[in-house]
């Protein structure tokens, strides 16, 4: 994949320039804005005014984009590359498995990346529907092997990770959803699934089993999708942050070349 030039400046969007529409600005600021509170998105609009007010000139759009940005450094060029290949395999991934619209995706919230998936109401609490959800949950660390040969901590380090989710989704699997490939019918919930995988072996190689499954699944999906898989990727990178209506655009375009 062609790589753009190593540039960590923020480029004025293409929904800025003459002739777009205004609601594609919106579309940009409110991806942007993904994981703020309703205080957060008052206050930076209540600066950028007092920002235009100073400049004695109209509000724009810059000017709430680097509100919600505040004073942070541009994300490293080689950590963005991993972030955008990270969220578009969650997006092919759970655009493949059919499981709902990706309504967002951005790579520069000042806590990492960030994805938003909606998820369709028929079909859950199926096998296939946990099948399918565990592989979208690694889909990330599968895009990373699959592009740069190795998987970074981002998939894990904390309990609403990546990883604990999706180990924590397995362990209910064997134990209280009826899916266990041993003792399906018993209901067995514990607050703790990291004390019990520790003492009980064979039951953690069981999750682990369902996890590399998940993963080879995902790894699978992204190469059969590569092309897209790329175009998602190299556009996030630029943009950084992707509404609902780009990411459908490239997921779409896609499904017509399979």
């Amino acid at each position: 994949m062609t790589e753009p030039q190593n540039n960590t400046t923020t480029a004025t969007p293409a929904a800025t320039q003459q002739g777009n529409p205004v609601d594609a600005i919106l579309r940009r600021l409110a991806t942007r804005a993904m994981g703020l509170t309703g205080a957060d998105i008052e206050r930076v609009v209540r600066e950028a005014r007092l920002k235009a007010r100073r400049g004695k000139r109209a509000i724009r759009y810059e000017d709430i984009e680097d509100g919600i940005r505040g004073h942070r450094a541009p994300v490293p060029y080689d950590l963005r590359w991993r972030f955008a290949f990270h969220e578009a395999g969650h997006a092919v991934v759970h655009h493949a498995l059919d499981l709902g619209p990706v309504r967002g995706l951005n790579i520069d919230t000042g806590e990492g990346a960030y994805n938003l998936l909606g998820f369709h109401a028929s079909g859950t609490d199926t096998h296939t529907w946990y099948e399918n959800m565990l592989t979208v949950l690694v889909a990330g660390r599968a895009a990373e092997t699959l592009v740069l040969k190795r998987a970074s901590g981002g998939s894990g380090g904390s309990d609403d990770s990546d990883l604990a989710r999706a180990t924590r989704m397995a362990f209910d699997m064997e134990r209280t959803l009826g899916f266990g490939s041993e003792h399906p019918l018993l209901y067995r919930p514990h607050r703790d699934p990291g004390a019990v995988l520790d003492r009980e072996p064979e039951l953690a190689a069981r999750v682990h089993a369902s996890l590399g499954a998940a993963l080879d699944r995902a790894a699978a999906i992204l190469r059969r999708r590569r092309p897209t898989f790329n175009a998602l990727a190299k556009a996030l990178f630029e943009a950084q942050a992707m509404d609902q209506k780009a990411v459908l655009q490239i997921l779409t375009d896609g499904d017509l070349t399979l």
